[in-house]
């Protein structure tokens, strides 16, 4: 990079004003915020852009910031990257440039140069803290310069910030020391979402301010307002107004807005919203000022911050909801090739599988593989959900399939999978695996890690083999061992993850191993499915449900 590339955040740009990617992988959008350089893109989980397909190299491609302008950079990438076509090295970009990273046509980025002037709440406050207000202006006309910024702002969808811009002009327009806002979480309870001194400096506790009469203030749904505790004749049960001499406390419940009537519109009183929150100040001092802050102006202060919040956490929300389905999409995909097996044909033997998925995408494979050794067969569940769990699912499945191929003894493939797993200390993240492979002969040898026992239906009966092993990724020093059979013409192999003997009715029975055995005994693969079906009924599946049946016919 050259000596004027910046490393970090690009300083100098307001929220907002970030050039941007409009990032298409199929039939998904979003937008990515250029905020910081280098901006990196590639393969591993940490790049801010994570492609998740075999042609995006791990560490594909740079977008820097150099005296202004954007650039992309390729780092060395295997299938190269692309500007508006032309495979690059280092290319300015300029508005509407389409950028392509390995794959091409149905995986592409769109560079957008902002040229947005709304600034942050920050910027809007240190603005307007230098404006000399006239002493005629009112204090309503004070807080509707303020509100109809906060709706600008609202666009940015930032919720500390409208909380902080909201308690220092509140602090400003009384004359107050402290300021709070709390929220209601899901729970019910009251949080402290935000707090402020007249000085600027965060307030993290708020054990010193009178939650006496925040609670009121919430359980009446009214402002509460007290100018000059030396005053008031009543202070019991203030016992924080009396320890800590306050003298101005001022508490605004944040109603949620109601949608207008008809009798609203006739005239008639607009009710009062549940409270989602609530503004609090106070002050050592009483306020001589305070007391030019009308009934009106409370009232627009509880309605329009609290729209503002209600507005962000949408879009909190909304935002949240996005990349939760933008990481299904991946997960789902990732999955759907991992169960995109070609299913092998031997002369002595016949094998089938089927997954089905829940709503949350998990980490179950399956794979099949012939070579002189035999037939083989994989089975396994990698705990947790989502895009973590399918890249590690496709990581093993790559591991063992080489494996495989190169006639790796099965004990040696599962130990090599949970040293790797165990050497990375990849979080909380296993999995459990089994592997069976059949010769030629009928002779069946396979290694359960902590996998659901296989079945072998041999001759109308059902056997049940206890042999089991650790998961892979547990202990470091994990042993494993493999055990064997010798099948007959006929006799078939069933296996299945855990979302079968696990899937559900609607009493919260489970399906168990005694349901699973009944059914492999009396049909197959699709009777098991069948089985599992009427038993559930409309109670969805919780986990994934893959069963391998592989059924051995002889020479």
């Amino acid at each position: 990079m050259s000596a004027q590339t910046i490393i970090g955040p690009i300083s100098g740009l307001g929220s907002g004003v970030f050039p941007s990617l409009i990032f298409v992988q199929g039939t998904e959008q979003r937008t990515l915020y250029l905020d910081h350089s280098p901006f990196t893109v590639g393969r591993k989980m940490e790049k801010d852009l994570v492609i998740a397909d075999p042609r995006v190299s791990r560490d594909h491609a740079l977008i820097v910031s150099e005296s202004g302008k954007f650039y992309v950079m390729d780092e060395g990438s295997k299938h190269g990257t692309f500007v508006n076509g032309e495979r690059v090295q280092r290319q300015a970009l300029e508005r509407n440039d389409r950028l392509e990273f390995g794959a091409r046509d149905t995986i592409y980025a769109v560079f957008h140069p902002q040229h947005v002037t709304t600034n942050t709440a920050r910027d809007f406050l240190s603005q307007i803290s230098g404006i000399q207000i006239s002493n005629e202006i009112t204090d309503l006309e004070k807080l509707t310069i303020f509100l109809d910024a906060a709706r600008k702002l609202n666009t940015t969808g930032v919720l500390d910030e409208i909380l902080l811009t909201l308690l220092d002009v509140t602090l400003k327009l009384t004359g107050s020391e402290r300021g709070y806002v709390f929220l209601k979480a899901v729970d019910g309870k009251l949080r402290l979402a935000a707090g402020r001194n007249s000085k600027g400096d965060l307030l993290l506790d708020d054990t010193t301010i009178s939650h006496s009469i925040l609670e009121d203030a919430l359980r009446a749904n009214s402002e509460f307002l007290l100018t000059d505790t030396s005053q008031s004749l009543d202070l019991t049960g203030r016992q924080s107004i009396v320890a800590y001499d306050l003298r101005t406390v001022i508490c605004i419940p944040l109603r949620k807005t109601q949608v207008q009537t008809r009798a609203r519109e006739a005239g008639a009183p607009n009710p009062t919203g549940d409270a989602m929150g609530a503004l609090y100040v106070d002050s050592r001092f009483a306020s001589r000022d305070i007391s030019k802050v009308s009934g009106d102006i409370l009232h627009v202060v509880a309605t329009e911050a609290a729209s503002l919040i209600e507005n962000a956490r949408l879009v909190q929300a909304e935002e949240e909801s996005r990349r939760y389905q933008q990481e299904l999409s991946i997960a789902a995909s990732i999955q759907q090739r991992l169960m995109a097996v070609t299913i092998p044909e031997v002369p002595y033997a016949s094998l089938q599988g089927k997954n089905l998925s829940c709503k949350e995408i998990g980490g179950d494979f399956f794979d099949a593989v012939n070579t002189d050794d035999g037939l083989a067969i994989v089975l396994a569940d990698v705990a947790g959900k989502g895009v973590s769990a399918a890249l590690l699912a496709s990581t093993l499945q790559g591991m063992i399939y080489s494996q495989l191929v190169a006639h790796t003894p099965l004990t040696d493939i599962v130990g090599s999978a949970n040293r790797f797993l165990t050497s990375k200390r990849i979080g909380e993240k296993y999995a459990t695996v089994i592997i069976a492979r059949l010769r030629r002969d009928g002779e069946l040898e396979y290694v359960n890690c902590g996998h659901v026992p296989p079945l072998l239906v041999c001759g109308g009966e059902v056997i049940r083999p206890s042999h089991g092993c650790l998961p892979v990724g547990l202990l470091p020093d994990a042993t494993y061992e493999s055990d064997r059979y010798s099948l007959h013409a006929g006799d078939r192999l069933v296996l299945v993850t855990d979302g079968v003997t696990e899937a559900e009715n609607a009493e919260g029975e489970f399906f168990d191993n005694e349901r699973l055995e009944v059914a492999a005994k009396l049909g197959s693969m699709t009777d098991i499915f069948a089985a599992v079906s009427a038993f559930c009924g409309s109670t969805p599946l919780n986990d994934d449900c893959t069963v391998v049946e592989m059924t051995f016919s002889g020479e």
